[in-house]
């Protein structure tokens, strides 16, 4: 039976949740990609190169779903694949100048708002927030529920 902390620890995350989503969106929104497009572009250039799987592993999709979202990108001019000269079964995903440039659009501009919200945070209680969250995060993990 809930007590009222998780009432109130799941009624913090869903805000969360909700306010992020539509950070997300109407980010994006200007960029002409959808947010999977942008989540996938995102991951591709920090990793600067990575496989389907790795990516869909990343992500938290399945290899079919993110597969059509890749396709889009690289209709787009936004990503690459390249096949791996050891194994020809491998395919590598990689940004294309096109998409380095969006990437690095994206990451100024979340870079910028999360700055924001940071300077909100009195100064003394800055590094409790992110230990906070590093241990919601670990615990989120640790439950392997999501």
């Amino acid at each position: 039976m809930p007590t009222e902390e998780i009432k109130q620890l799941r009624e913090s995350i869903r805000i969360l949740e909700r306010k992020l989503g539509i950070l997300e969106e109407s980010e994006m929104a200007c960029c002409g990609l959808t947010l999977a497009q942008c989540h996938a572009l995102v991951e591709i250039g920090r990793a600067e190169r990575l496989s389907l799987v790795d990516l869909a592993g990343t992500i938290g999709l399945d290899t079919s779903t993110l597969s059509r979202t890749v396709n889009n990108l690289v209709a787009k001019n936004m990503v690459s694949r390249e096949l791996d000269p050891d194994d020809r079964r491998y395919v590598t995903i990689q940004l294309t100048p096109e998409g380095n440039r969006y990437f690095q659009e994206i990451e100024a501009s979340m870079d910028a708002y999360f700055y924001k919200i940071y300077e909100n945070i009195a100064e003394g209680d800055r590094a409790l927030v992110l230990k906070g969250l590093t241990l919601l995060l670990d615990a989120i993990q640790e439950s392997n529920c999501c």
